[in-house]
């Protein structure tokens, strides 16, 4: 186990490097400077940014002294915002999208997979095509009308809750809802079609021909062999959730990480895309090395030291 584990830290620097390598030539190949959006700025006044942010400095250099910076946490300043710097923006913007896309991957979890066992459990039956029915809409619908629809019933015609921001806890509802929607009605798919395939196992067969009972077929031999799909699936969801999503922060007015990556698009920052990407790539790497772990705890035929 302990040298998979530095096996795995190994690689997932590796892959780190590969993406902020990757991340930086592509953002210095694009045509133009983070400034040559400034039309009206004087040439002397572009010579003298460009200067100040090293941007003169041959590739190598600014490659070798990003990835310096990238090792201490220090991405630099932003392009777009002078005086503040990219980490400073990540630390403020995160906490926000994490406590939003944390509410929202509870719901995934708790609703989704009993969701998809009931479905299993009671197959060809009233509870199945409810949660089926309710899981396709969920899948269908985007994620961006679900949001707007909940600001139109329950914020403007109804007036529960607020259309935007997070001064109040029920202006959590909406944002996490309309988060959670898409992930939990796949979950829930995903937990019904994998239970029940790990039902017509020969093991499962052997289990209730020994007088197994069925509380304990289920819950003991077959459901955590059908988690296996599930948590795949959960630990790059979750990191994706968890560092925001544009399309809700924007609906919704909340300043969180997936509308900072967006703007920094939009202002060519260059700092602050490669910043938010990387940080975002570091979280899914770790979230996925998670997932190795949680496959030897729930399956015990999975041996992660072999």
């Amino acid at each position: 186990m302990g040298k998979y584990v530095v096996r795995r830290l190994i690689s997932m620097v590796i892959t780190l490097w590969f993406v902020i390598t990757i991340t930086f030539f592509l953002m210095h190949s694009i045509p133009g400077g983070p400034f040559s959006r400034e039309k009206a700025l004087p040439e002397k006044v572009l010579e003298a940014l460009n200067e100040k942010y090293h941007l003169n400095d041959p590739l190598w250099k600014q490659y070798v002294d990003y990835l310096q910076g990238v090792v201490v946490l220090d991405f630099g300043p932003s392009f777009s915002r002078p005086g503040i710097f990219v980490w400073d923006k990540i630390q403020e913007g995160f906490p926000i999208s994490a406590k939003v896309g944390g509410i929202a991957s509870l719901l995934v979890i708790l609703f989704g997979v009993p969701a998809g066992i009931i479905s299993a459990l009671y197959q060809n039956k009233a509870p199945d095509y409810l949660v089926t029915i309710l899981a396709t809409l969920g899948v269908a619908v985007p994620s961006f009308v679900v949001a707007t629809l909940y600001i139109y019933v329950f914020a403007e015609k109804l007036g529960w809750a607020p259309a935007y921001g997070l001064e109040e806890i029920k202006s959590y509802v909406g944002p996490c809802l309309a988060l959670a929607g898409f992930s939990l009605s796949f979950v829930a798919r995903l937990s019904r079609s994998s239970l029940l395939e790990v039902m017509q196992q020969d093991y499962i067969r052997t289990a209730r021909a020994k007088g197994l009972s069925e509380f304990r077929v289920i819950f003991k031999h077959a459901l955590k062999n059908s988690l296996i799909p599930v948590i795949t699936y959960m630990g790059p969801t979750i990191a994706s959730i968890l560092t925001g999503s544009f399309v809700i922060e924007k609906i919704f007015a909340i300043p969180g990480m997936g509308k900072l990556f967006v703007e920094s698009v939009g202002n060519r920052d260059y700092t602050m895309i490669m910043g938010t990407t990387i940080f975002y790539a570091a979280f899914a790497i770790f979230m996925i090395f998670i997932v190795d772990i949680a496959y030897g705890i729930i399956d015990p035929r999975i041996k992660l030291g072999d």
